[in-house]
């Protein structure tokens, strides 16, 4: 709580806030990020196994392999919240499960399931993308600016 409004509390109530933050749980911030991070490289390393399936079996390049194997972790997030399994995942692991393609897939995915009730296109189309339209529409205007700084730099010899 911000000084002006603890300044703005009742003696009773400054008394209460005392009380309560020493009852309050602490909570169990390093155990929270190694098991963040422990899920969330482990997430990565089932996308780095995909993309050695596709050079390996399937005759792509390491650079080439990108594109199937983000599409290929996306079906697997979209599923696994479809199913219920991610959202069990990521209360154990809080923020490990936000690796950004699975957590992104997750989201739009979750979006979708609650609103199947109001219909397919207001409902699931309608609400898939709130929180999805932001980012897309953040990620193309950083790609465009990014796009003319390079642009710039390569005509002025910089690259």
């Amino acid at each position: 709580m911000s000084d002006q409004k603890k300044k703005n509390l009742t003696p009773v109530q400054q008394e209460y806030q005392k009380f309560a933050s020493k009852r309050e749980i602490k909570r169990p911030v390093l155990k929270n990020c190694i098991k963040a991070f422990l899920v969330g490289g482990f997430i990565c390393l089932i996308g780095q196994f995909v993309q050695t399936i596709f050079v390996y079996y399937f005759d792509f390049t390491e650079r080439t392999a990108g594109n199937p194997t983000v599409a290929v972790m996306i079906f697997i997030a979209v599923m696994m919240t479809g199913f219920g399994f991610y959202d069990r995942i990521a209360q154990f692991a809080g923020a490990g499960t936000a690796v950004p393609v699975t957590g992104f897939a997750n989201s739009i995915a979750s979006a979708a399931i609650e609103h199947r009730t109001e219909g397919y296109v207001l409902g699931v189309g309608g609400n898939m993308f709130k929180l999805a339209g932001s980012v897309i529409v953040f990620g193309t205007f950083a790609a465009f600016v990014i796009a003319i700084i390079k642009t710039m730099l390569i005509q002025w010899g910089g690259l």
